[in-house]
């Protein structure tokens, strides 16, 4: 079946798209997590040296990223759950860019509480 390219045109695909890369991300993430609560059994020390590691500039760029994934990904979920369980209105259409909005305003608050 030949894949229309109109239909990834379409904002409602794009929502699909990011929900699920942000998905996919942020189980890339939960290893490096798990592995860093994992050091605080060794000890204080252990957890403290790896808590100093996270002041890195860098590790900050990517804790922006994360806290954006995990918006990008509740408000894509929320938005699916409207879809789901609400009966369809015209105003539904916004929810995309609702979501969208919230994703950058969840970004902005957390990078502007780093600075």
């Amino acid at each position: 079946m030949k894949s229309d390219w109109r239909a990834r045109a379409h904002p409602a695909w794009w929502a699909f798209a990011v929900h699920r890369i942000s998905g996919l991300l942020l189980t890339l993430f939960l290893p490096l997590h798990f592995l860093t609560l994992g050091v605080a059994l060794n000890g204080e020390a252990a957890l403290q040296s790896a808590l100093v590691w996270t002041e890195q500039p860098l590790i900050k760029a990517g804790e922006v990223v994360l806290v954006l994934l995990l918006a990008a990904h509740m408000a894509g979920g929320i938005r699916l759950l409207m879809l789901e369980f609400l009966p369809w209105r015209n105003w539904q259409k916004s929810l995309l860019a609702l979501a969208a909005g919230l994703t950058v305003v969840a970004g902005g608050a957390f990078l502007m509480n780093l600075v």
